[in-house]
């Protein structure tokens, strides 16, 4: 008897300890909540933080990934930027919020502002400088989303008024299915309650495979990429109305940088490029610069969408150049900012 007690001393104090490591260790037990939504789809659940694999993640009161909360209206010495998009924007939990596309942005803006203050030449061809202080980049993304969720976010909380709105989004975007949320509580991957232990969400995240769901139909006549399409356009009207520039940014698949491309995915592509063309949206397309990298592909990706770190990089330096110009063409003429 003293031994089958032994035995299961053993076997309880190995199941925490194994709990013990799965929790500090790598942040089992505590995964991001989403909220189910009628017009968004779902978001990720406001006011929560976490740390998984020793990356933090923050999510604030608007399901934004950013540190601490922000001001409405922001000051009139604040420049806001609002970066809005799917995992690549999130960066997700393989992602520290210290290296987000946003947080760095931020950083490299601040530095870059602090080295062109003065930004232009008043009517008498004395210097001008934007009178800002702070420098925000908000960070409105969560895993899968596509141009209608992010159109229906904004539409919902409006773009917390901002001076540009950057729209990043993916090749396999162009394809995003309507707004729903089948997977939210039904995926591990899309949780609505915590795991009753770090034991369950590890054996569920490694040996149970991800239930599959029927994708909704198309609400309307038009197809798939011509919806997402039209959600740019109207993402682009709802900004223009309020007097908020927006920059398109398209990052690639990691088979489109190999060219192995899909002949539907380079006629998306096209098809994207034309559209924003006849709109005036400026656009920035990643697939190039990657492709003439010497690297080897995939050391701009973690798998087959997400980036790496040197990935982020050059993503992150192209916003930065498509914003410091946008900022000069916006704020030229009109130096003083004021509080929309």
């Amino acid at each position: 008897m003293k031994l089958v007690w032994i035995f299961l001393a053993i076997i309880v104090g190995s199941i925490f300890l194994i709990e013990l490591v799965l929790r500090l260790a790598f942040g089992f037990g505590d995964p991001l909540l989403y909220l189910a939504e009628d017009d968004i789809g779902y978001r990720l659940a406001p006011n929560q933080e976490t740390r998984r694999f020793g990356n933090r993640v923050r999510i604030d009161r608007f399901s934004m990934r950013n540190d601490g909360e922000i001001a409405m209206p922001p000051l009139p010495t604040t420049l806001r930027i609002l970066l809005i998009g799917d995992s690549i924007a999130n960066g997700g939990w393989w992602t520290d919020q210290s290296e987000t596309i946003s947080a760095r942005l931020q950083t490299r803006l601040a530095s870059w502002y602090g080295r062109n203050r003065i930004i232009g030449t008043g009517a008498d061809e004395t210097p001008v400088q934007y009178p800002i202080d702070t420098i925000e980049v908000l960070n409105a993304s969560a895993n899968s989303w596509g141009p209608r969720n992010e159109l229906a976010y904004l539409r919902r909380f409006g773009h917390f008024q901002a001076d540009l709105v950057i729209l990043l989004i993916n090749t396999d975007d162009l394809f995003a299915p309507p707004p729903n949320s089948l997977s939210i509580g039904r995926k591990v991957t899309y949780p609505d309650r915590k795991p009753i232990a770090a034991i369950v969400e590890f054996v569920q995240r490694q040996f149970f495979p991800e239930p599959e769901f029927a994708l909704p139909p198309e609400p309307g006549p038009v197809g798939v990429e011509e919806a997402n399409r039209i959600a740019i356009g109207e993402i682009q009207d709802l900004l223009k109305a309020e007097g908020v520039p927006m920059v398109a940014v398209l990052t690639p698949l990691l088979r489109e940088v190999e060219l192995n491309h899909r002949d539907y995915e380079v006629k998306a592509r096209q098809k994207l490029a034309e559209f924003v063309a006849d709109r005036a949206i400026p656009l920035v397309d990643i697939l190039p610069l990657f492709q003439a990298r010497s690297e080897a592909p995939a050391d701009l990706f973690r798998d087959s969408i997400h980036l790496s770190s040197l990935g982020n990089t050059i993503v992150t330096e192209e916003i930065e150049q498509a914003i410091t110009v946008a900022i000069s063409d916006q704020f030229l003429s009109h130096p003083a900012k004021s509080t929309p």
